[in-house]
C-alpha cells in the first residue's frame, strides 16, 4: 500500500473519531482511567485486603485468612495513642495555619494590586520550590539548643523562659527540636502556603459591596468580620484545611527529624512495615488516615469547600 493510501486511511479514521465526540472522549480518557483504576485504586484495595490478614507470632509468617484481629490491635492503648496524637496534631496545625493565613490572604485579596500581588504569589510559592528535606533539616538546626532561637533569647536575657517552657510535660523536651512544640512549628511552616492560597481565592470572591453595606448599616469592623467576611470565606478555610489536615495526618518525615520519640501514624506504618515486618498491622494503620479523610471530605463538601479549590 502506498504512502498516499495510508495517509488517506489515517485521515478518514481521524475524521470519523472527530465526528463522534463521545468516542473521542472515551479514547482520550481510557488510558488515564485504566491507570487510576489498576495502579492507584488497585493498590488501595490490596492495602485494605492486607489489613484483614494476620501475622503468626511464632513463625512471623503472614496468615492469609480473613480475620479482624489486626484491626483489634489498633485498639491497644499504645496504637490508639498514636492515632489520637496524630489527629490532634493535624487539627492543631490546621487551626494555627488558618489563623496565620487569614490576615495574609485578606491583605492579598483586598489591598494588593499589580506588582504587590505578584510579589505576594512569589513569596507564598517560593518555599514550595525548595527541597522538602532541606527545609526540615534547616528547622532542626534553627530549633536546636545551639540554634538561632536560643541565641536570640539568650541575647534578650530571657533564655530562662525557654527552659521553663521546655520543662513543661507533654509539650516540652530537651530542646525545641526534640519536642512536640518543634514538630508543631515545622508542620505549620511547611503547610502554611496550602492554607493561604485557597483562602485568598475565597476572599477575592467576597463582594466588596457587602462589606461596604455592613459598614453603612453601622456594623463595627469586628461584626462585619464575624457576620459577613468569615461566613463567606469559610469554604476557603475548609478547602485549605483539607491540605493541611491530610498532609499532617500522613507525614512521617517531620516527626522523624524534628520531635520526640513518640510515634505518629506515618512512623507507625514505616516501623511496622520495615523493622517489625508486620505488613497486616502496617496496612491497618495506613487505612486509618484514609477513613478519617473520607469522613473529613464528606463534611468539607457539605460546607462548600470544593467550590473554593
Amino acid at each position: 500500500m502506498s504512502d498516499l493510501a495510508l495517509r488517506r486511511r489515517g485521515s478518514s479514521l481521524l475524521d470519523a473519531v472527530y465526528r463522534r465526540p463521545r468516542l473521542f472522549l472515551t479514547l482520550l480518557l481510557t488510558p488515564p482511567l485504566l491507570w487510576l483504576g489498576v495502579v492507584y485504586l488497585g493498590s488501595l484495595f490490596a492495602l485494605l485486603a492486607q489489613s484483614f490478614f494476620s501475622l503468626d507470632d511464632f513463625s512471623g509468617v503472614i496468615v492469609r485468612e480473613f480475620t479482624l484481629s489486626t484491626w483489634m490491635q489498633l485498639m491497644a492503648p499504645a496504637n490508639l495513642d498514636v492515632i489520637i496524637r496524630t489527629v490532634l496534631m493535624a487539627a492543631l496545625v490546621t487551626v494555627a495555619d488558618a489563623i496565620m493565613a487569614f490576615p495574609i490572604a485578606y491583605y492579598a485579596a483586598r489591598y494588593a494590586r499589580g506588582p504587590m500581588k505578584a510579589a505576594f504569589y512569589l513569596l507564598v510559592m517560593m518555599p514550595l520550590w525548595s527541597n522538602y528535606l532541606v527545609k526540615v533539616y534547616a528547622w532542626k538546626l534553627i530549633l536546636a539548643r545551639e540554634g538561632i532561637y536560643t541565641w536570640i533569647l539568650d541575647k534578650l536575657g530571657i533564655e530562662a523562659l525557654l527552659d521553663w517552657y521546655l520543662s513543661l510535660p507533654v509539650i516540652g523536651g530537651p530542646s525545641l527540636s526534640a519536642s512536640y512544640t518543634g514538630t508543631f512549628i515545622v508542620f505549620c511552616y511547611v503547610w502554611l502556603p496550602y492554607m493561604i492560597l485557597p483562602l485568598q481565592a475565597a476572599l477575592e470572591r467576597v463582594p466588596s459591596n457587602l462589606i461596604e453595606a455592613s459598614a453603612d448599616l453601622g456594623a463595627s469592623p469586628g461584626a462585619t468580620f464575624r457576620h459577613v467576611i468569615l461566613p463567606l470565606a469559610f469554604p476557603g478555610v475548609v478547602a485549605g484545611s483539607i491540605f493541611t489536615f491530610s498532609l499532617t495526618l500522613g507525614d512521617y518525615i517531620i516527626p522523624q527529624i524534628v520531635g520526640g520519640s513518640q510515634y505518629y501514624l506515618g512512623q507507625a506504618v514505616y516501623a511496622q512495615q520495615g523493622t517489625a515486618g508486620n505488613i497486616p498491622l502496617a496496612a491497618a494503620f495506613s487505612v486509618v488516615p484514609i477513613l478519617i479523610m473520607g469522613v473529613y471530605l464528606t463534611f468539607a463538601r457539605k460546607l462548600g469547600a470544593f467550590d473554593a479549590l
